[in-house]
């Protein structure tokens, strides 16, 4: 039998006593102990590491988001392609996560779900922050946050700044030589689906190389809305096999409250535009 490799001797440093180590780097030890199960339920730990991971990857989301706003005010909007790419696999990511905790069963679930409290995930403001840079601005959503200063100012800062479909449709504008109704910019309110907002981008779909920019940052959002439209689903069937119709620990009622939820449209007109080509 050879002997064991020591990593040393191929050049690894292996003392991290005065220099920063992996763990330190990634904050390891905050991350490791943020995990805080209410029960003593074997099953506990997967909902609570789902869901911490899920925010995660939806704080990841909000940093494309912010940057790819950015440089779409910037007139860069080529640049923000890739941006918009990864979101759309953050997404993809966050959708395959629920197989991991479709391997709860009803019973299982029931063994802590008292833990929750009033807790769930509707009260997410990272999710709510995303919905609301996106163009999904239901305000009356932000009551959950109240007891919560800071989240509502994060919010209603939001509130003052348009969302990125928003700036797609004041480039639109400006590559087509026309304008929008005042109306289309609701800064308060859901984005509406507008006719003359579906003519115009049917303009854009119809001569795409004349176009190509706006013609591919269409795609890349209806990309986008794809997968999340996937992972809100999957959300809803993985709910109704775990708890069926029974009312959300937030009070919600449940798996009817997340099946209107998929009707909701963040991008409408890119949407219905597919209907009149």
């Amino acid at each position: 039998m050879s002997d064991p490799f020591n990593p040393e001797s191929d050049g690894a440093k292996m003392s991290f006593a005065s220099d920063m180590s992996y763990g330190d780097y990634l904050g390891m030890d905050a991350i490791l102990s943020a995990q805080r199960p209410q029960s003593d339920a074997h099953d506990e730990m997967l909902f609570v590491i789902q869901h911490q991971t899920s925010e995660l990857w939806m704080r990841l989301i909000l940093h494309e988001l912010s940057a790819a706003r950015r440089l779409m005010l910037a007139g860069r909007t080529a640049e923000v392609f890739k941006m918009l790419t990864r979101v759309a696999r953050i997404f993809e990511q966050l959708n395959n996560a629920w197989d991991v905790l479709r391997t709860m069963t009803p019973s299982d679930y029931t063994t802590f779900r008292k833990a929750l409290g009033a807790s769930s995930g509707f009260q997410s403001h990272q999710y709510r922050l995303i919905e609301f840079m996106l163009g999904n601005r239901n305000t009356a959503m932000m009551r959950v946050h109240d007891h919560r200063a800071d989240l509502i100012h994060m919010l209603e800062d939001e509130l003052t700044q348009p969302s990125l479909y928003h700036i797609a449709l004041r480039a639109l504008e400006r590559e087509l030589d026309l304008r929008f109704d005042a109306s289309t910019y609701q800064m308060r309110a859901p984005h509406m689906s507008d006719d003359a907002v579906i003519e115009a981008w049917a303009r854009i779909y119809r001569a795409p190389s004349e176009h190509w920019t706006l013609y591919e940052l269409a795609e890349k959002l209806v990309d986008l809305e794809d997968y999340f439209r996937r992972w809100r689903f999957n959300h809803v069937t993985t709910v109704e096999r775990v708890i069926g119709f029974k009312r959300g620990t937030g009070g919600t009622s449940g798996v009817k409250y997340l099946r209107r939820m998929l009707e909701v449209e963040l991008f409408p007109e890119l949407w219905h535009v597919r209907g009149v080509l």
